[in-house]
């Protein structure tokens, strides 16, 4: 395990290339932790060099010191990954992990405060110190794939809280189904099945609905 270092203001600085006066400025409005004080010297960690790094790049992709900090709350008081992931829960899915600027380069100029804390509620976003976990790389994907199709992410977003509820039916729907002829022991294995009937559903929906709309009125 890394020992943890520690920095003096003069040093920080130089680590993050600013300015004193700056971090100066930074830490008043908020933008980074409070330092741990040791009679008058104050002390930051490699915590805060993090979150400097981070506001540097905000700041070269366009936002402003204003949305930062909003941003800033945002992570600090969102869902923590632990609760985000749960302990021993198995998945197929493969969380990923991502600085708040990767974040932000994924997905260009829609990163704002409302739609991080709809991505939080949502349970696809959570923090895990300087680090966002994003709870699956397909969604993370679709969804930025979607965002560069021109689809603002508020929508997406909205739309994967209906999807949610329509998947949470359908998965209640399959777990009764098993249940009323074999075990709970069994829905691990028969879950590929689900999985199959909903993807060809789904594609046959769509066939559906695009030939409804090619077809001429």
């Amino acid at each position: 395990m890394a020992e943890k270092r520690e920095y003096r203001m003069e040093e920080l600085a130089r680590l993050a290339g600013i300015t004193v006066r700056t971090l100066r400025f930074y830490r008043e409005r908020k933008l980074i932790p409070p330092p741990r004080r040791e009679g008058r010297i104050a002390w930051y960690d490699d915590h805060h060099l993090a979150r400097l790094r981070t506001i540097s790049a905000l700041l070269d992709r366009g936002h402003t010191l204003s949305g930062i900090a909003e941003l800033a709350e945002a992570f600090d008081h969102g869902r923590d990954v632990a609760d985000l992931l749960g302990v021993g829960t198995p998945t197929e899915e493969e969380p990923v992990r991502l600085t708040p600027e990767e974040l932000a380069a994924r997905f260009e100029g829609e990163v704002t405060p409302e739609n991080l804390a709809a991505a939080m509620e949502l349970g696809y976003l959570g923090t895990d110190g300087d680090e966002i976990v994003h709870i699956s790389r397909r969604l993370l994907d679709v969804s930025s794939a979607l965002v560069r199709e021109g689809i603002p992410l508020a929508e997406v977003l909205a739309a994967g809280r209906q999807v949610r509820r329509h998947a949470d039916a359908l998965a209640g729907l399959f777990a009764d189904l098993v249940l009323r002829h074999a075990s709970e022991e069994d829905l691990p294995r028969l879950r590929p099945l689900a999985r199959s009937v909903v993807e060809a559903e789904l594609s046959l929906a769509l066939d559906r609905r695009m030939r409804g709309q090619s077809e001429p009125g």
